[in-house]
This record gives C-alpha cells, sequence and structure tokens, in this order.
C-alpha cells in the first residue's frame, strides 16, 4: 500500500522570498462570520506567510466611504495590497485551496 501523499495546500510552502504581504480585510461588523473570517486568514498566513504579512481589518459600518473608495462590492473581501500586482477575494475564505489560488500565496514560497 503506497503511503497517502499530502495535497499542496496541506504542505507549509518554505519562503523563497523575504517579500512582504500588505493585506485588507473588509468586513461588516464585528460579527461572528466576521471575527471566523479573520481567523481563517490569520492561520493561512501563520502557515504560508509566517512573519511576512499584515492584515488591516477595515469594518465597513465604522467606515462606509471605504466601500466606495476601494471599490468593494461584497463582505467579506480580501484585498493583496502588497505584493503588486494587486489581488481581491470575495467570500468566507472556508476553502484553504481558493483562499491560495485566490491570492496567489502559492507562488510566494
Amino acid at each position: 500500500m503506497k503511503p497517502k501523499r499530502p495535497n499542496q495546500a496541506e504542505s507549509p510552502v518554505e519562503p523563497q522570498t523575504d517579500e512582504f504581504w500588505d493585506l485588507r480585510l473588509y468586513v461588516t461588523g464585528r460579527s461572528p462570520k466576521s471575527r471566523m473570517v479573520l481567523s481563517k486568514l490569520e492561520a493561512t498566513c501563520e502557515r504560508y506567510l509566517v512573519g511576512r504579512y499584515r492584515i488591516t481589518v477595515i469594518d465597513l459600518l465604522s467606515h462606509p466611504h471605504r466601500a466606495k473608495a476601494d471599490q468593494i462590492l461584497a463582505t467579506p473581501t480580501v484585498v493583496r495590497a502588497l505584493p503588486m500586482p494587486m489581488r481581491t477575494l470575495i467570500g468566507n475564505l472556508s476553502d484553504t485551496e481558493n483562499v491560495l489560488s485566490g491570492l496567489d500565496m502559492l507562488s510566494a514560497g
């Protein structure tokens, strides 16, 4: 019997660069859903971008003008401001592979 090989999303990526990641998480309020999304994003960053990221949480209930200024159409939304090019991911972030692909984190390692 062959040993089970972990898929790419299960294996931590060894950093090949010290490139810094600036992420912005747009939420509406401090709901359990917002806290869960932040927790998922932090866990993914801790696994794949250890020590090379910053997450800024922007609550659109407190700062509604940011939605239009930053072109946010739905929440939760994560914007990768750095490294360029900018990327946007909308959704609850429960699918790690989707987050890795959507924010292009696999190329970070």
